[in-house]
């Protein structure tokens, strides 16, 4: 078995791994990119719709020139990387156990540990429609690969179930190739992508969206015939007597991502209720040494903000390997951090205090959008210690609060955080 020794390996190379890595490298670390794909950039090589890179670059880019400019320099500061190998395990002491063809089983040491395995599409078994299992069914991710990479088309007339961006980006690409798209369907009174999105991929090609519906019944044994769509209340139960046939032969998928934590729960690191490794504002997890970003992380709704975290995950990898490998030091107190009134979910899931903190990037999801709003941060005194107004808030778009330490008035000995977002009584002034 080959053994290799590095100071950071990074588990996946797409936008969060490359970023990643590439920060270590500058650093002056050594670093090994692994990623069980035949290609580095994952999935932003299918994604060949502008929109990215704005933030990053200052300029619109498509996924593939995206993961190119960091191929780029992955390819310049000689970050070595395996492809087509999958790491299987990470085991006592944070060695990684991985497979590849060439040289079977390997062995991994290094001093900490990147992930950035990015996250897969729910199913249909996830969401539980009715009917038999005929052909025409896909996720929306799947439809995308089809048709940019492979060059199949998935069918002639098309329903899309939830209003996702990959949902809603496959709704014009599939016009494009002169498909029908029905309608995108969605069980929320609202998109639950980009509202980008839904100006330039629906409202611009007149694609119909039929909020507060879901699909109820498949129709068809061998190929798809059709859906059978119902309204649904706020409590998302059925409303008899809204049932509407739509006649299709391909019905895609869109209705959310799931993290790919199954080899980190099995490494025994904590696993919060979103799907993603509980966190400190470090990007650690409750393992030592063992750090997350992108979207194993938190689910991003933009690319450059998955780089950003990246960015942070390598630098505070490399404080960890500078300051922290293997010393004993004393246990840093932390303070933990809740959703409170309409926050779906709030990262990182809470702070370890230390004398170098200078500053926290706190991002969080609101459960429903609203208008004129007050993101407030209460200590368990239900003291305010920090407030922000918001013009609007909606669930598809993340918040990101970048506070610094010595601006709000923390105290140590306080147990838990709660963060809020409340309806704005005064006049909305930012």
């Amino acid at each position: 078995m080959n053994t290799y020794k590095t100071d950071v390996a990074v588990i996946g190379s797409g936008a969060a791994g490359l970023a990643a890595a590439i920060e270590v490298k500058k650093a002056g670390l050594e670093v090994l990119l692994l990623e069980r794909g035949i290609e580095l950039g994952g999935i932003l090589m299918q994604c060949i719709h502008n929109g990215f890179g704005i933030k990053e670059f200052d300029k619109e880019l498509t996924g593939p020139e995206y993961a190119q400019l960091f191929i780029d320099q992955v390819n310049q500061l000689q970050i070595p990387y395996k492809l087509d190998t999958m790491v299987i395990e990470i085991a006592f002491d944070n060695k990684l156990y991985a497979v590849n063809k060439n040289e079977g089983l390997i062995e991994i040491i290094p001093k900490a540990i990147i992930l950035a395995m990015g996250c897969r599409e729910r199913t249909r078994g996830a969401i539980n429609v009715p009917g038999f299992r005929p052909a025409g069914i896909f996720t929306a991710g799947q439809v995308q690969r089809f048709v940019n990479i492979e060059g199949y088309l998935p069918g002639k007339t098309i329903v899309i179930l939830g209003s996702g961006d990959i949902g809603m980006i496959m709704a014009r690409r599939l016009t494009w190739e002169g498909c029908k798209v029905k309608a995108v369907v969605e069980i929320q009174p609202y998109v639950s992508g980009l509202l980008r999105n839904e100006v330039q991929c629906l409202e611009d090609y007149n694609i119909p969206l039929i909020t507060s519906y879901t699909v109820t019944k498949i129709h068809g044994k061998d190929r798809l015939k059709g859906v059978t769509i119902e309204a649904v209340t706020k409590d998302y139960d059925r409303i008899i007597g809204t049932e509407r046939f739509i006649e299709c032969d391909a019905l895609l998928l869109s209705v959310g991502l799931i993290p790919e934590n199954e080899l980190t729960r099995d490494a025994g690191a904590e696993i919060s209720s979103m799907g993603g490794p509980v966190i400190n504002n470090n990007l650690e997890t409750t393992l030592e040494g063992v750090f997350a970003c992108g979207n194993v992380l938190q689910v991003h709704d933009l690319v450059d903000l998955v780089t950003a975290e990246a960015k942070r995950a390598g630098k505070n990898a490399v404080d960890y390997i500078n300051t922290r490998y293997k010393k004993k030091l004393k246990t840093i107190q932390s303070i933990c951090l809740f959703p409170g009134n309409n926050v779906n979910y709030v990262k990182p899931d809470n702070i370890s205090l230390s004398e170098n903190i200078h500053d926290i990037i706190i991002n969080l999801r609101v459960k429903n959008p609203d208008r004129r709003v007050q993101i407030n941060i209460k200590d368990d005194t239900n003291r305010i210690i920090y407030k922000k107004k918001k013009s609007y808030v909606i669930p598809s778009e993340m918040i990101e609060l970048n506070i610094k330490i010595n601006e709000i008035d923390l105290n140590p000995n306080c147990n838990g955080l709660i963060i809020e977002v409340i309806p704005l009584l005064e006049p909305l002034i930012e």
